[in-house]
């Protein structure tokens, strides 16, 4: 499969399906992350998730769009699907991804742009004090899986298909601003742990 028809179809399901979820979830004081899960064979989307830690502090977007999946009447196996993330996963979303069997992920912002763009510092300071990493020092190929930047992949096409994921890449970002926005607004009032 070629990475720009990939790239497509993974800013689609950001657009489409993860993010009007994320919108509504940060007006009930949830944060931003969101996931999904998709068919390798078709890229077609299994199920599409958001952070619930109003209800539970463990219900980032991954783990509850993980929970979700398993709550299916019948999950394909793992082996044969993509997982999105829209964030760069913690380090409890990247175990609950690599015990779920998956061998793979695609994340749209990093660990960086968490702290940075986000105001949500704690993936990184997680990964510090537990295990002295800095920014950047997990192995994002080995025996489990291998993680995959989305904005790597866009920018690393060329000619008018390279503009044009740039631009939707911009867009995105855009509304993710918009719904960090709200999510700051009102996040001393939820009573997330780390909120």
């Amino acid at each position: 499969m070629q990475d720009s028809k990939l790239t497509d179809r993974l800013l689609s399901v950001i657009e489409n399906d993860i993010l009007p979820l994320t919108e509504r979830g940060v007006d009930s004081g949830n944060k931003v992350f969101g996931a999904a899960i998709l068919r390798k064979s078709d890229l077609s989307l299994v199920i599409a998730g958001t952070n619930d830690e109003t209800t539970n502090p463990l219900w980032h977007g991954e783990v509850k769009t993980l929970n979700q999946f398993y709550e299916l009447p019948s999950p394909p196996p793992t082996s044969e699907l993509l997982f999105l993330s829209t964030h760069e996963p913690c380090t409890m979303c990247m175990s609950a991804i690599t015990w779920a069997g998956f061998d793979n992920y695609y994340y749209f912002f990093s660990h960086e742009d968490s702290r940075d763009s986000f105001g949500i510092p704690h993936d990184l300071k997680i990964m510090k004090e537990l295990y002295g990493l800095e920014p950047g020092g997990y192995r994002r190929s080995n025996a489990f899986f291998t993680a995959h930047s989305i904005v790597q992949m866009a920018e690393d096409t060329t000619g008018p298909t390279h503009e044009q994921l740039m631009k939707r890449i911009d867009a995105i970002r855009h509304r993710y601003a918009l719904a960090s926005d709200t999510y700051q607004s009102h996040k001393n009032a939820t009573g997330i742990p780390l909120g």
